[in-house]
C-alpha cells in the first residue's frame, strides 16, 4: 500500500495478515541466531517493523481523511489483527531477553542512537508485560484489544454526530458575517436563499464568532457540546481498562504509568506545574473577562454573558480595540500562497527547500512537496488542508515513512499534514484567518521535526522516541513566527492584486497575539488538570462530571452551562494519544517560548541559531532526551517565566 488512494483497499486485511505472518516467521529466525548482535538482530528487527508501519499507516490515514463504509470496514477488521500482533510482540520474553543480552554485551561499543533504541525497547517490553505470568499477559492483550475498539467507537460516534447535524439560518441571522463565510454557508431551499451551518469546525467557529442571533448561537453551541452522549459510558470503560492495565504493570494508576515515556518525573510535578501556571494566570484572566462583560453590557445591554457568547463578543471587542477586521485580512492569507510563503520562510531559517510535485493521492486537492537540503532529496510531505464531509475534524501531522540508513538500505521520511481550512469553491479560493495560518505553522512544526531528522535508526528518527510531553515543542515554537512582521511580509499578499499587507495592518495583527491569552491559558490548564486527575482512578459518569466541575470551580472564570458535556468530545484523551498527557501542550510551550527568545534576542531570521535548532532539536529526533538537547541548544534549563512574558500575562 504505497499509494494513498483506495485502488486495492478491498484486499487490505488479507495482505495485512500475510505481512504479519511473514514478520512472525522472520522474528522466529532472528531468535534462532546463537550470537545475537545489534547488526544481525536489532537492525532486521527494525526493518521488519518499518515494512509493517509503511503498510498500515494508510489504513488509519484514509479512514480519517476519506471516511466511508469501506475505510471503516478495513479499519475495524485490521484493528484486532494488529492489536493481537503487537500485544504478542510486546510480551515476547525471548525478544525481550535478546535486547537485554545485546545491551549487556555491547553497550560500550554501540553509538548513542543504537543504545537509545535498545533502552527504549527494553522499557517498552516491560510496559508491554514482559516478566509477568501468562495469565496477566493474556489479560493485557484483552485490555489492549478492547481499548482499541472502544477508542475507535468513541471517535466514530463523534464523527457521526458531527456529520448528522445542521442548522438552517435566514439572512437576518447572518447580518455582519464575513462575506466568504456567508458564501460557504449559502444554500438554496425551496427556491430561496438560506444559510446552513454544521458542527464541522470552520462552520461551527464561524457562527459562534460572527452569528448575531444569540438563540442560534446557543443552538449550535448546545449541539456541539452535547454530541455523542453515548460516549459517556465508553469513557467509564476506558478509565476502568486503563487503570487495570497500569496496575497489572506495577503502577499506582494510569497517570503514573503515562510518565514512563515522558520528561516529567512524577504526578506531583505535573499537578504542581499546572496549578502554578493557573495561579499565575488567573488574575489576568479575570481582568480579561471583566473587560468582556463590560463591553457586552455596553454594546447589547447583556448582563449574563455565557459560554456561547464568549467568541462573539470577544471578536467584536478585538475588532474595536485593535481595529481588526478578519474579513479584511483573509484575502491576504489565501491557502496556497500562504503555504508557499511559509516554505520560503523555512528555507531562509533552515536552508531546506520544498518543491511542489504532481502525484496522485486520495483527493484532488491534496498538495505534495518533495524536500531538498543542499539539492539533495531528503523527504516528502502530503498536505490535505481543506475541510470535507468525509474527513475527521481538527488538524494533525502524522508520520508515514521514517528515515533510516541501515544495512545498505535507506529510506527517506514522509509525513501528512491535515487541516480543516475553509473549502475552496469554483468561485472562491480557500481564504484563511490568521488563527488558521498559525495552525498551519503548528502542524508544519511537527512535520519538520519528523522530516529534518538526521538519525539513521528508524525507532528514534524524526518524532519516534521523543517523549510525549516534549513532542509539541517544535510545533509550538514555529507558531511564534506567525506573529513576526518580517515573516508575515513573506507571504501576506492579496490573492487578487499581489499587494503586500501594509505595516500598520501587520502591527495591529501582532498586537492581537496576547489578546485573551490568560483566559486561553486557564482553559488549557482546565483541560490538562481534568485529564491528569481523571486518570488517577476509575470513575462513573457522575463522578467524572463532579471532577470536571471541581477543576472549573478552582480555576475557570467562566462556567459553561450544565448541559455542556465537554468530556464526551474530548477525543485527544479518549481516542488520541494524550491520555494523562494533555498537560504536554503547556509543558512543551515552556520549551518553545524559551527557544523562540533566542531568535528574538539575536535576529528573527538568524541562520546560525536556525542551524543549531535544526541540528539539535530537529535533527536528533528521539535519539537523545529533549531535556539534554534543550540545554545544548539554549545553554540553560527551561523557565516558565519566558512563556508568561511572551503571552503578556506578567
Amino acid at each position: 500500500m504505497n499509494k494513498l488512494y483506495m485502488d486495492d483497499f478491498q484486499n487490505t486485511t488479507e495482505k495485512l495478515q500475510k505481512l504479519i505472518d511473514l514478520n512472525k516467521k522472520k522474528l522466529e529466525e532472528l531468535l534462532q541466531i546463537e550470537n545475537k548482535t545489534y547488526d544481525n538482530f536489532v537492525v532486521p528487527y527494525q526493518l521488519m517493523a518499518e515494512e509493517l508501519n509503511n503498510f498500515t499507516t494508510p489504513i488509519y490515514h484514509l479512514d480519517s481523511v476519506s471516511n466511508s463504509e469501506l475505510t471503516q470496514k478495513v479499519y475495524d477488521e485490521s484493528i484486532p489483527i494488529l492489536s493481537l500482533y503487537f500485544s504478542e510482540l510486546s510480551q515476547n520474553e525471548n525478544t525481550y531477553s535478546a535486547f537485554k543480552d545485546i545491551q549487556n554485551k555491547y553497550k560500550d561499543s554501540l553509538n548513542i542512537e543504537q543504545n537509545k533504541v535498545i533502552s527504549n525497547e527494553i522499557r517498552d517490553f516491560q510496559l508491554g508485560g514482559c516478566g509477568l505470568d501468562n495469565d496477566l499477559k493474556k489479560e493485557l492483550e484483552e485490555i489492549d484489544l478492547a481499548l482499541s475498539k472502544i477508542s475507535k467507537k468513541f471517535s466514530q460516534n463523534l464523527l457521526d454526530a458531527t456529520n448528522n447535524w445542521e442548522m438552517i439560518c435566514d439572512e437576518v441571522d447572518v447580518i455582519g458575517m464575513p462575506n466568504d463565510e456567508k458564501e460557504r454557508a449559502k444554500v438554496e431551499i425551496d427556491g430561496g436563499v438560506k444559510y446552513k451551518f454544521t458542527l464541522k469546525m470552520p462552520s461551527y467557529i464561524a457562527y459562534l464568532t460572527y452569528g448575531v442571533n444569540r438563540v442560534k448561537r446557543e443552538e449550535i453551541y448546545k449541539a456541539y457540546s452535547t454530541r455523542s452522549p453515548e460516549n459517556g459510558k465508553l469513557i467509564e470503560e476506558i478509565l476502568l481498562l486503563k487503570d487495570k492495565k497500569a496496575k497489572i504493570l506495577g503502577f499506582k494508576n494510569y497517570s503514573q504509568y503515562s510518565l514512563a515515556t515522558k520528561m516529567a518525573n512524577s504526578e506531583d510535578e505535573v499537578i504542581e506545574f499546572l496549578r502554578d501556571l493557573a495561579s499565575k494566570s488567573k488574575k489576568k484572566a479575570q481582568m480579561e473577562l471583566d473587560e468582556l462583560k463590560e463591553y457586552a453590557e455596553k454594546l447589547d445591554n447583556l448582563t449574563d454573558i455565557q459560554s456561547y457568547d464568549f467568541s462573539y463578543y470577544s471578536q467584536k471587542l478585538k475588532e474595536e480595540k485593535y481595529d481588526i477586521d478578519e474579513e479584511f485580512y483573509k484575502p491576504y492569507f489565501e491557502k496556497e500562497l500562504t503555504l508557499k510563503g511559509v516554505f520560503d520562510f523555512i528555507k531562509k531559517i533552515f536552508d531546506i527547500e520544498f518543491k511542489k510535485i504532481d502525484e496522485e493521492s486520495w483527493n484532488e486537492k491534496v498538495l505534495v512537496y518533495a524536500i531538498y537540503e543542499n539539492d539533495k532529496y531528503i523527504g516528502k510531505i502530503y498536505l490535505d488542508l481543506e475541510t470535507r464531509f468525509e474527513k475527521k475534524g481538527g488538524a494533525w501531522m502524522h508520520n508515514w515513512h521514517n528515515r533510516y540508513n541501515l544495512a545498505k538500505d535507506t529510506q527517506n521520511p514522509t509525513a501528512f499534514v491535515v487541516c480543516n481550512f475553509p473549502a475552496s469553491t469554483p468561485t472562491m479560493p480557500s481564504l484563511l484567518t490568521h488563527d488558521e495560518v498559525t495552525t498551519l505553522f503548528h502542524e508544519l512544526g511537527h512535520a519538520i521535526h519528523h522530516l529534518f531528522t538526521k538519525v539513521d535508526e528508524p525507532f528514534v528518527s524524526g518524532i519516534n522516541g521523543v517523549t510525549w510531553d516534549t513532542v509539541e515543542f517544535p510545533s509550538q515554537f514555529l507558531e511564534y513566527f506567525a506573529y513576526e512582521k518580517d515573516i508575515l511580509k513573506m507571504f501576506a499578499k492579496h490573492y487578487q492584486t499581489g499587494e503586500i499587507l501594509d505595516d500598520g495592518s501587520i502591527e495591529k495583527l501582532i498586537k492581537t497575539r496576547n489578546y485573551g491569552t490568560a483566559l486561553a491559558t486557564l482553559r488549557q490548564v482546565e483541560f490538562a488538570l481534568f485529564d491528569y486527575l481523571l486518570y488517577q482512578k476509575p470513575r462513573d459518569e457522575d463522578e467524572i462530571q463532579e471532577l470536571l466541575d471541581s477543576v472549573r470551580k478552582e480555576f475557570a472564570v467562566i462556567i459553561p452551562p450544565k448541559y455542556n458535556k465537554f468530556q464526551n468530545g474530548f477525543s485527544h484523551i479518549f481516542s488520541g494519544g494524550y491520555a494523562a498527557g494533555y498537560y504536554s501542550y503547556k509543558w512543551a510551550e515552556v520549551l518553545s517560548a524559551d527557544a523562540f527568545y533566542k531568535f528574538k534576542e539575536n535576529g528573527i531570521l538568524n541562520k546560525e541559531i536556525g542551524e543549531k535548532f535544526k541540528d539539535l532539536i530537529l535533527g536528533k529526533g528521539g535519539s537523545i532526551d529533549m531535556n539534554e538537547l534543550f540545554f545544548l541548544f539554549a545553554n540553560k534549563k527551561p523557565d516558565v517565566e519566558s512563556l508568561l512574558k511572551i503571552d503578556g500575562i506578567i
